[in-house]
């Protein structure tokens, strides 16, 4: 490495570090926001998915025929829990503009 390579690199690391740290004053919690979003959103999609399907569950015990209850009730399930994630979403986003 050149004498030249040596006086640059404490630079780059100084440039860095002051990114780094202008970065984390600007943006706090990105990542646990980020996690938090992730989570409130799969549960608003997973919770009625199961609740949908173990109603079917119980409609196809009282009901059997040709109709799938647990399937029927799994999709109305995800459909709404989709439909209401979304909604959120976008109200998530409205705010935040």
């Amino acid at each position: 490495m050149s004498e030249k390579h040596h006086e640059e690199l404490p630079e780059i690391i100084r440039r860095k570090v002051d990114q780094r740290l202008q970065g984390a004053r600007e943006k706090p919690g990105v990542l646990f926001l980020g996690l938090g979003l992730f989570g409130t959103v799969g549960w608003t999609i997973a919770l009625p998915a199961v609740l949908g399907t173990f109603l079917g569950r119980w409609l196809d015990t009282l009901y059997p025929g040709s109709i799938s209850w647990t399937l029927t009730g799994l999709l109305l399930g995800l459909a709404g829990g989709c439909f209401v994630a979304w909604r959120w979403l976008e109200r998530q986003r409205g705010v935040k503009q």
